[in-house]
Parts: C-alpha cells; structure tokens; sequence
C-alpha cells in the first residue's frame, strides 16, 4: 500500500509529531510512505528514514495554486490513498487535487473548534473519510453535519517510553538557564528551599490560555516565593505575554524558552503540568505529561477530559477560571503524596489507552477499510 500525507504545518508541534509517529509505524508495517510538506519544516528532516519526502511550496489556506502542484505530485507518486493531516490549506485544496485525481482521501481532523454547517458540507465532502482524534473533535464535526459513515475516531498516542525516565535536574538547569552566575531566577529559587517547577507545552496562542495562568500567578508566588513557571513553545502571543508577565511583576517566576525538542528529557523534572486552554482537540502534551508521570491540571474544554481523568490523573477546571485554576495548582503544589499518586495513574492509563501501536493501527484500518470498499477510483482509472 503507498499512503500520500501531506502535512502543511511549518513546526514540529503536536500534529507534525504525530504524523512523524504514525510514519514510522507504518514503515514498520511495510507501507510504502510519501510525504507532501513544506521546504523548511522540520518534518522534511525527520521523517527522511520513514517516507520518501516530497518538498513543495505551501502558503496557506488561499494558495489555490497547491492544487495543481498535488495533483502533479499524485500523479507522479500513484498512491493508494491521499492522507490530509493539516489545515492550512492542505484539508481543502489536498482534497480538491485528490479527488480530481480519483485517489481516496482521508483527513485528520485535530482542532475542535466549531464551523459553519454549510462550509462543513462542502468542505467533508471532498473527503472519503474524517479521522477525529478525540471523542470531542468527532462531536463537534457531527454537530457541523458530518455524517456518521464518514466519521472514525482514532486518538493521539504519546511514545511512552521516551518519557519514561528520571529527572535529570542537572541537566534541567542548564539547558534553561537557572544554574547561570547571577541568574534572578536561580536566586529566587535558592532563597527557599520549596522551589516547585511548573510547565505549559503549547503554542504561544490566545485560545491556549497562558494568560489566565498568568492571573493567577501573583497569590501563587506570595506562598512559594521559588516558583519557576516555563512556557514552552512560539506563537503571536509572546510580544503580549511577555508585557502581561512585565505588568504582573513576574519576571523573575515566568520564562519563555521556546520550542523544544527535548522534552523527554525536561518533562519529567516538573511538578505540574499545566494547560490552561479555552479550545483544545485533545492536547498531545497532556499525554507526554502523563507518560512521563507528571501531573497535570488543565481546563474542562474540548477533548482535554478524555487526556485528564479528572481526579484521577489529574484536575480539571472551568476554561478561563483564574480563581479555580489558582485553587487547583495551589492544592497540589502543598501536597506531593497526591502529584506522585497522579502522576503514576497518568503513565499507567497511557501504556494501557494511548499506545502508539494503537493509533498506527487505527490509521490503518481506516485505509483498510477503503481500499477493501473499493473506492480507489485511480486504480480503476489505471486498469
């Protein structure tokens, strides 16, 4: 089988990663992969082992040219099927080039927010299936009028392994920074003896809520005068997050330190995870959180209940509730049985739910499911 993905992310986020992810199982599987990606990401360079690379131009969501340069591209490739794993243009004009082409589509929807019903039917109609990642993805597009026979539901997964290792506060330190001469955030931290370390892992976007984390922050540091709080990842908010933190007084508890690709190796030396986000599909740093046994609180939004067993692996509170979020980091930093007890129920749900087998697997049995219905129009167009 030749699976064409095409991916028009430009950084190796939570989507990108788990196309890498699903590359590499399928590889292993003896599927012949080709990936469709823009010139300069991340991906092109390491999906390289798993996928014949395919480097083209993409622009975004008006660039209508892409539909010609993907219908070259399935031409020149023959895949079996064509796998849309991104917005940013590639959900639509990938499939306009792949039904021109007579090729089965398929697209990962990753994202929850709502659509208009009359752009949802023309827009699913140009796909032979929608793959959710999240119980609540699938129903928010059937609210939009997906129907159910084009709807399957195949979670994120998290490579628990990689995740699976101890603290290495020494090189915590110094890949960001606190073991530096002079350092205001190591001397805050050395003033106090409980310095606790939170993380956010996301886009640095407005719907992903840092802001609220933020609010909340100042009754925080009163109590733990030590406490290191990283953000993780880029994005159009750092210029106003970065005057929000000046305003709060929270330069000396707050750094930005980009994107990552260390995680493994950083996550499991926080105390908390927190995802303060007002939309979410499901939230793939949520798993790595969990897998690495870290705890985490997060808002009640989106597909984040099906990542957070509230009050099993974690905490849940109202999306964009300073006072609750506040509440909930407050009672776990002051209670460490409670993190630990969370934290190894997390790793534990995502060895057993959130396999990376699991949702190679579940790919597959969607193209599977296609091919075996016979709807490659282009092979019956080949002879």
């Amino acid at each position: 089988m030749r699976v064409l993905h095409v991916e028009g992310g430009a950084r190796l986020y939570g989507g990108a990663l788990q196309l890498l992810y699903l590359l590499r199982g399928l590889a292993a599987r003896g599927i012949d992969n080709h990936l469709a990606c823009r010139t300069d990401c991340e991906l092109a360079v390491r999906a390289q082992p798993f996928a014949r690379v395919e480097p083209m131009s993409m622009h975004g969501d008006a660039d209508l040219l892409l539909i010609p340069r993907l219908r070259k591209l399935i031409a020149r490739t023959r895949p079996d099927i064509v796998h849309l794993h991104s917005r940013i243009g590639a959900d639509v004009m990938g499939g306009v080039a792949g039904r021109l082409a007579g090729v089965p589509v398929v697209h990962t929807r990753r994202v929850d927010n709502p659509e208009p019903r009359w752009l949802a039917a023309v827009k699913y109609r140009l796909h032979d299936r929608v793959i959710a990642i999240s119980a609540g993805i699938a129903d928010v597009l059937r609210g939009a009028g997906v129907p159910e026979s084009k709807l399957r539901l195949v979670r994120s997964a998290v490579d628990t392994q990689a995740y699976a290792q101890p603290c290495d506060k020494a090189y915590f330190d110094a890949q960001l920074g606190l073991n530096g001469a002079g350092s205001a955030a190591k001397a805050a931290q050395e003033a106090v003896t409980d310095a606790p370390v939170i993380g956010v892992v996301a886009q640095l976007i407005a719907r992903k809520g840092h802001g609220v984390l933020l609010e909340a922050l100042p009754g925080l540091v009163t109590r733990w005068p030590g406490l290191q709080v990283f953000f993780f990842g880029r994005g159009r908010e750092e210029g106003a997050l970065r005057a929000q933190i000046a305003a709060l007084g929270l330069a000396q508890h707050v750094r930005l330190v980009g994107f990552r690709d260390d995680l493994d190796r950083l996550l499991p030396c926080l105390d908390l995870l927190v995802h303060p986000a007002t939309m979410e599909g499901l939230g793939v740093s949520l798993l790595q959180a969990a897998a690495a046994a870290v705890p985490v609180i997060a808002s009640r939004a989106g597909g984040i209940p099906e990542a957070v067993l509230d009050g099993e692996t974690g905490l849940l509170v109202p999306p964009g509730d300073v006072a609750a979020l506040q509440a909930a980091i407050a009672g776990l930093l002051a209670d460490a049985a409670q993190r630990m007890r969370f934290g190894k129920a997390g790793r534990a749900r995502m060895l057993a739910e959130f396999s990376l087998d699991a949702m190679v697997e579940g790919n597959l049995a969607v193209y599977r499911e296609l091919l075996s219905a016979g709807c490659s129009a282009w092979k019956d167009s080949q002879g």
